[in-house]
């Protein structure tokens, strides 16, 4: 947990002919500990590169072992005055890449925000020299090829809408600005599998009122493959008779927000309805993506908008929104305070909308997303009536210290900053109504949470509903009838205490 040593560790090659092996020597902090999150071969069998990343996550050091020896040198350094992420290339949401490797071995691609930007760098293998390969004023999304000979690195990026994105591609020799791809009559989120010439791509689009719909093309001019389906036109249309809507909100702090609705159907705008926010608001994870579906309750068995409520989702400072590093890394050593801030602010706002019923704010979110839920309810009860918190950490000190120092420090260091962010501080603050859902047998976000927040909670004799379900993990999907008794219970305590239709 946080405040712990991080695990140790050894790094060894096995010789396949004779069994034998080599442990590569990597300098290591035995007094604070050091962490390896990523390694690969170095474009040959020969060598091995290491990130060597310190306690803090805020040094990065690209390490090459030799497989034979074990004998290790450092390459390439980075600081970050908060933290540097790892960005796997197995996650598909912000896919970097490992280390792609050119030039027969002798340079390779790397992503950093070190300019303010997330963007991708030439580097030497000796790392003495790197060229900015995609220079302006936006994030590379992730990189879905590089196309060595023509050139090219064709990557993801939105500079215009941190809720979408689009195909770009740049020159690898890294003089020239990054040429859109995708076609401007198709606003949304695009997905592509590159050839490995480059030539063609298997391409799937979507937005908030167009389903997704997949298409063979050729690159670069983006035309649908002869014979292959292609993809449906999008359809203005489409937009304007939709019940969902995008949209910018500016809190009284001067953040802009990106966030979506859904309107009840019918909806009259001459009454006020209640409002249900989905929130997540950590580095983790942003809600607020133009893609068809993004608006679906996962735990509500039914339709919201059918039910009569707005269906709202805001995303704050310190989510992984393509908007530049200040944005994502302000949260730094404040979870619990500027994402509850921004969207306490942000609701404050809604909350003046003449169709919105004040006396029926609602939230809900799960781990992450349940921890908001209760800061809210509990730092924010003046506007939020309603709780709904599943898998939530209340105390931010019991949470596995790989990520929760990423993000907030050290605790031996930033004590004070893990007290101000965790919903149990506030605890004492409860007024609305709170159902409080977790699995006994939740390995991510331990059980031990929910005995802390249960006991204050009753130490203030504050009234609220608990649903524990025995031995179930994070997912609290094990066990039949599980998934469905956590969706009815949902259901129902959302109707009886944040009744739906308007009035």
């Amino acid at each position: 947990v946080a405040g712990q040593m991080p695990s140790p560790f050894k790094i060894g090659v096995v010789q396949v002919n004779d069994g034998r092996t080599s442990w590569m020597k990597i300098p290591v902090d035995t007094k604070n500990g050091t962490y390896l999150p990523r390694m690969e071969w170095a474009a040959s069998s020969q060598e091995l590169v290491v990130q060597r990343v310190n306690r803090n996550q805020n040094e990065s050091e690209l390490m090459l072992c030799n497989a034979r020896t074990g004998s290790s040198k450092p390459i390439y350094k980075e600081k970050d005055a908060a933290w540097i992420d790892v960005l796997s290339e197995w996650d598909e949401d912000y896919k970097m890449g490992g280390w792609d490797w050119f030039k027969n071995g002798s340079e390779f691609l790397w992503a950093s925000e070190k300019d303010g930007w997330r963007h991708l760098y030439r580097v030497s293998r000796d790392g003495k020299n790197e060229v900015l390969v995609t220079p302006g004023n936006y994030d590379v999304i992730q990189i879905s090829l590089i196309d060595e000979k023509n050139n090219l690195v064709y990557f993801m990026a939105s500079p215009d809408n941190a809720t979408q994105a689009y195909l770009y591609r740049c020159p690898l020799y890294g003089k020239g600005m990054a040429e859109r791809v995708t076609p401007a009559n198709e606003p949304g989120t695009h997905v592509y599998e590159l050839s490995p010439n480059g030539k063609f791509a298997e391409h799937h689009f979507s937005n908030y009122y167009t389903p997704n719909d997949g298409e063979w093309i050729t690159l670069p001019d983006h035309q649908p493959l002869k014979g292959s389906q292609p993809a449906k036109p999008v359809n203005p249309a489409d937009s304007a008779a939709s019940n969902i809507s995008f949209f910018k909100i500016r809190t009284a702090g001067g953040v802009s927000m990106d966030g979506w609705m859904q309107k009840p159907v019918p909806f009259d705008s001459t009454k006020k309805y209640p409002v249900l926010f989905y929130v997540y608001t950590e580095p983790g994870s942003a809600t607020v993506k133009d893609e068809y579906g993004v608006t679906r309750c996962p735990v509500y068995p039914g339709d919201l908008a059918r039910d009569g409520y707005i269906y709202i989702s805001l995303d704050n400072r310190g989510t992984p929104a393509p908007k530049g590093a200040a944005w994502r890394k302000s949260i730094y050593r404040k979870i619990g305070q500027i994402n509850i801030l921004d969207q306490a602010q942000a609701a404050a706002e809604i909350c003046r909308w003449p169709f919105v019923d004040t006396s029926r704010i609602a939230v809900w979110g799960w781990s992450g997303g349940g921890s908001a839920t209760l800061n809210l309810m509990f730092q924010h009860p003046e506007i939020y009536k309603t709780g709904l918190a599943i898998a939530a950490l209340g105390n931010l000190q019991t949470y596995d210290n790989i990520y929760q120092e990423r993000y907030m420090g050290n605790p031996l260091e930033t004590r004070t900053d893990y007290i101000k962010g965790s919903a149990i501080t506030y605890a004492a603050n409860l007024q609305g109504n709170l159902l409080y859902v977790h699995g006994s047998g939740d390995d991510n976000v331990h059980f031990n949470n929910a005995e802390m927040l249960i006991n204050e909670l009753v130490k203030y004799n504050k009234t609220f509903q608990l649903m524990e379900y025995p031995n179930r993990t994070h997912n609290i999907s094990e066990g039949p009838g599980t998934t469905e008794h956590l969706h009815n219970l949902f259901k129902n305590y959302l109707n009886a205490h944040c009744p739906g239709g308007g009035k």
